[in-house]
């Protein structure tokens, strides 16, 4: 798939990126976690981050034999 195909499979809006907390950006959430307190906390990426776990991911099926599905970033294969 393309970069544009690969990052329309997810809902954009403004926030910030886990590994780039300097600036707000077009992310996506890639995974809510439950804290403690009973609040949820999203765990944000931005395109540039969603197309190296993507990339990630294709890599590890690839060599685990699993067929990769694209757009689901934050989930395990």
């Amino acid at each position: 798939m393309e970069r544009q195909q690969i990052l329309g499979l997810y809902d954009w809006d403004m926030g910030v990126c886990f590994r780039h907390p300097g600036a707000k950006a077009d992310t996506t959430v890639v995974r809510t976690l439950q804290l403690q307190s009973g609040i949820d906390e999203q765990i944000r990426a931005c395109p540039d981050c969603i197309l190296a776990m993507e990339a990630a991911r294709r890599a590890a099926a690839e060599g685990t034999g699993i067929s990769y599905v694209p757009g689901r970033a934050g989930e395990a294969l």
